[in-house]
């Protein structure tokens, strides 16, 4: 399939204004196809002479084509674009009738069978090029276009669209005419949902999900509707702009392959939000964060939208960035800045750093496939980070300014950096443009560095090293010894600093620990001076506010990766000081950061088993910890991930047998799966145990906990039929695909699978190509041999993007992972 250039983008923009499709969607017609008719009415602009052009579709079958009633010939269709010929000045209609087939991948017209019920659901996903795989289109983000949708449903099914829907009889659903929104953003679900209805501001809210979680989603809709309402409530003191769709509907869909999509009017999230299972106050936060995000979109995405893929940042920068500030500020979650520190900026950290890097608002992406490469943790996380940065040195009154005078110049049409920049510009008089460029066209990490020089009368002097060119506004946290209580420290000032630095900076004492980027406004590396590292290895718990602890434990995640920090020395401080730790971000960053790649992939393998046993006696200090049950978040942390690391199957087996942890929690479905996996590689279970299990889960994750623990099963013939289901066979799900990949490498099995891992390259590059951008994602994530820490793994893999032709998707991948195990190399021998 040919993809979509810019320059042939910007050719049919400047041709065509696109007014209005009319779309029929037959849900109808059996498991693997649907019908899909369309009619788009179109002008070619004035002053052309007569000028071909193409509309995309993705058909089974292309049945009829017609242009202004003449008949086209189907047979013309080459790949997915149909070609347009001797189109005259005027206005013109076009009608396409195709079948389409259903996805099993999440990409297009998703379909889905619940094995909990057997009930069936549809939905869209039409991201970047997508909408070609459900009706004709000319599809790119500026030629915006009304859209009225109708759709014929299976009885007893509900059709949710980005309109308000109405069923009109016999299984026909007609949705409200949009306003003008791009192509990727129409959206359509279907099923037999289980709904929950309210209203708010005189507009109709929705929750909706599969039958089979109906009571999940009920024991939540109130919180899930508070937060809903309290963002939207929060844009609306902050935007004048009001929201501009008749309605917002949040459909919790199955095999969702990000999580979310913010379709107008109709927000889809993975169907993992409707906790089935115990979850954290953290997760619970994480969720509302990402209902934040999504609502961020309808008026920076959807009301304004990208006018190229080049500017996605634009999206989904700013939508990260308000996600978690309106979710600090509008809702009970007090520390979504936290996580964002510890977890979510680390995404962006070690994307900013790989070969792959590229500017938050790059110049040169060429075609889609490139732009699809660019969702990472640039584009959402060092892009927030960055305008986190901006309203730091900006002020928030002015940026809301400029943010405001953007919507009003771009409402319902599509803009550029260079349209976003004079927004802001129009609203202060500093030089935004400047900054813009600072900022948003250049690539990797500074690094911050202090010096403290003795002065006169026992003061001190900071001078901040600069490596990079980017300017910083940063906070530098003076911290000195508790007097009342040995553990602590205690804020004695919090600076203000511009660096690079005019002259160094009076601190008058020497604080016991001094650090920069106190509260993590800006996106940097920070060092420590010889006394302060001292200090943070003997007293970061006893820092006070945990977003200063997050960039603690950050600088010390770097420079374990930069090969300044022994990974060792990166346990030990966990095992000192999460023992005391009550935030629960922290606890979950620090210990995934340990256990994923500090044990599987910093140390050799022989040194793995004591960092096990490190991490297992961690994890149960912190489970002694919480057994008063004050803190069953952070014991149900714990507790998961004494299974990750269970060395022996004794105490787990145990648990799984009684149905419980002692002193509690229960095992719930996600533990009781969770134990399974671990003994599955530890060789403690059979199929047999798995098969059992599965009676009594049936449910999709279910099914996908059963695939999991059978890839890890340490069994040669289970080795092989679970990488024959993802290689040979073309029946995995997405979802299914992901869930075997996870099992199948394990550290403790690297003897059984060595003979696999040359394997890999070949079949994943065959298997990208066969099935798409989707399983090509995932078989880069998640089915490629990170365990095998080696210089052959590495060879292989680099001969691979030398010689074997991977699809861009997953040639990123690859190269990431190639990236990330040449470092792991490095660490080890540092």
């Amino acid at each position: 399939m040919s993809v979509l250039t810019r320059d042939e983008a910007q050719t049919r923009a400047q041709l065509l204004d696109v007014h209005h499709y009319a779309i029929e969607l037959d849900l109808t017609g059996g498991d693997e196809t649907f019908d899909s008719r369309t009619a788009i009415r179109f002008t070619v602009r004035d002053g052309q002479d007569a000028t071909d052009t193409f509309v995309e579709v993705k058909p089974a079958e292309l049945r009829s084509v017609t242009l202004d009633g003449q008949p086209l010939d189907p047979q013309t269709l080459d790949g997915n674009r149909l070609p347009l010929k001797n189109l005259t000045p005027g206005a013109h209609e076009l009608r396409v009738d195709a079948a389409m087939r259903y996805s099993r991948t999440g990409e297009g017209m998703h379909r889905f069978t619940d094995p909990a019920d057997g009930e069936t659901y549809v939905y869209t996903q039409m991201f970047m090029d997508d909408v070609q795989r459900v009706f004709a289109a000319f599809d790119q983000p500026d030629l915006k276009a009304v859209f009225d949708l109708t759709v014929k449903a299976p009885a007893g099914w509900n059709v949710l669209a980005n309109g308000v829907t109405e069923h009109t009889g016999e299984g026909v659903w007609r949705a409200a005419a949009t306003p003008l929104i791009s192509t990727y953003l129409v959206a359509v679900a279907a099923g037999p949902w289980h709904s929950v209805r309210t209203e708010h501001r005189g507009l109709p809210f929705g929750i909706h999900c599969r039958r089979s979680l109906a009571r999940h989603l009920d024991a939540d809709a109130e919180e899930l509707l508070d937060v809903t309402r309290a963002c939207f409530d929060r844009y609306h003191e902050k935007f004048d702009e009001p929201y501009p769709f008749d309605s917002y509907d949040q459909a919790f869909v199955p095999e969702f392959n990000a999580g979310a999509m913010e379709n107008p009017g109709l927000v889809t999230f993975r169907d993992e939000f409707v906790y089935r299972s115990a979850v954290t106050d953290a997760e619970r936060q994480t969720r509302a964060m990402v209902i934040a995000h999504e609502m961020a979109h309808m008026w920076f995405g959807d009301l304004v939208t990208l006018k190229w893929w080049d500017d996605i940042w634009l999206n989904e920068s700013f939508a990260e960035y308000m996600g978690y500030q309106i979710t600090a500020e509008a809702t009970r979650f007090t520390g979504p800045w936290t996580e964002f520190g510890v977890a979510r900026k680390a995404w962006g950290y070690d994307a900013d750093q790989r070969p792959s890097t590229h500017p938050v608002a790059p110049e040169n992406v060429e075609d889609t496939a490139s732009a699809l490469l660019n969702f990472d943790g640039i584009s959402y996380a060092k892009g927030a980070s960055a305008l986190r940065q901006l309203v730091t040195w900006l002020g928030e009154k002015d940026f809301l300014a400029g943010i405001n005078t953007h919507f009003a110049r771009h409402r319902f049409a599509n803009a550029t950096l260079a349209d976003f920049i004079d927004s802001l510009a129009s609203a202060t008089d500093r030089d935004v443009h400047a900054w813009a460029d600072a900022w948003l066209r250049t690539t990797g990490v500074d690094t911050l560095t202090p010096t403290v020089t003795p002065g006169a009368n026992g003061t001190c002097a900071l001078t901040v090293g600069h490596t990079g060119s980017r300017p910083h506004r940063i906070a530098v946290g003076l911290y000195d010894r508790d007097l009342g209580d040995e553990g602590r420290l205690t804020l004695r000032e919090r600076l203000d600093l511009d660096v690079p630095q005019t002259e160094p900076r009076s601190i008058g004492k020497r604080p016991a620990l001094l650090l920069l980027n106190d509260g993590d406004l800006t996106y940097t590396k920070v060092r420590f001076d010889p006394e302060s590292f001292a200090t943070v290895r003997a007293h970061l718990s006893g820092l006070p506010d945990p977003l200063t602890r997050a960039v603690v434990w950050n600088a010390l995640r770097d420079a374990v990766r930069d090969g300044e920090l022994a990974p060792a020395e990166y346990l030990d401080a966990a095992r000192t000081h999460l023992p005391h730790e009550t935030d629960l971000d922290l606890v979950e960053g620090v210990l995934a950061f340990a256990t994923s790649h500090i044990a599987d992939r910093y140390l050799t393998p022989e040194q793995r088993p004591a960092a096990l046993a490190t991490l297992t006696a961690l994890c149960r200090d912190l489970i002694r910890r919480t057994e008063d049950g004050d803190h069953p978040g952070l014991r149900l942390i714990a507790v998961r991930h004494f299974i990750d690391v269970a060395a022996q199957p004794d105490t787990i087996s145990a648990w799984f047998s009684e149905g419980t942890v002692p002193g509690g929690p229960e095992l719930d479905p996600e533990l009781r799966w969770r134990v399974l996996g671990r003994l599955a590689v530890l060789g403690a279970i059979d199929d047999a145990v798995i098969d059992a299990e599965l009676v009594q889960d049936p449910s999709a994750s279910g099914q996908e906990g059963a695939a999991r623990c059978r890839a890890a099963l340490p069994d040669p013939e289970a080795k092989r039929r679970a990488w024959a289901e993802m290689f040979t066979g073309d029946d995995l799900s997405n979802y299914l695909f992901t869930a075997t990949a996870q099992g199948f490498w394990q550290p403790e099995q690297a003897d059984l699978v060595r003979a696999y891992v040359p394997r890999y390259y070949t079949d994943a590059v065959a298997v990208a190509a066969r099935r798409g951008p989707a399983i090509a994602d995932a078989a880069g994530r998640w089915a490629f041999p990170a365990h095998a820490v080696d210089a052959e793994t590495l060879r292989l893999g680099e001969e691979c993007l030398r010689d074997a032709g991977p699809v861009p998707a997953l040639r990123r991948k690859l190269a990431d992972q190639l990236d990330d195990l040449a470092r792991a190399l490095r660490v080890r021998q540092a």
